[in-house]
């Protein structure tokens, strides 16, 4: 068990051991063993896949605004279009990241709750809950979590 309170602050990049998949409009966008996680304080990780098994001709640049984290640098949000349907903010990078966060450049981190699927192995994800944070909530976290309505100031 993993208790997201005890994840540091800033956030720490670790190796995800588990194959991770994301699904949306039966296709497969990304299917991949060699992802990070990113590890915050009250966080459930996110988990950010190399481009290389991303199926980049089914993602566009998204209309979202960009956003800045105080330690990864300028995110770029990402829209899916498969089968010529559009789906708005799938996914973020950062493709410039900031100094300690190189690794996830060249990487992209889905929401799980804008997508169809995101597994972590055979293990189908929960969402975190808000409109803002991407984590990942699997059977072996401990909460709470950060996301839902009045946690933001934590």
């Amino acid at each position: 068990m993993e208790r997201v309170w005890d994840y540091p602050r800033p956030p720490a990049i670790v190796p995800c051991m588990r194959r991770v998949r994301i699904e949306l409009a039966a296709e497969v966008l990304a299917d991949s063993t060699r992802a990070l996680r990113v590890l915050e304080t009250s966080h459930p990780p996110t988990i950010y896949i190399p481009l290389a098994d991303v199926r980049e001709e089914l993602l566009a640049e998204s209309d979202a605004r960009s956003t800045w984290c105080e330690f990864k640098g300028a995110a770029r949000y990402l829209a899916a279009v498969v089968d010529g349907r559009r789906f708005k903010t799938v996914g973020w990078s950062y493709p410039d990241p900031s100094p300690g966060y190189e690794a996830l450049r060249d990487h992209v981190a889905f929401y799980p709750g804008r997508v169809d699927a995101a597994w972590l192995d055979d293990e189908r994800v929960q969402a975190q809950q808000g409109d803002f944070y991407g984590g990942w909530i699997t059977a072996d976290l401990i909460g709470p979590f950060k996301g839902p309505r009045g946690t933001l100031a934590w």
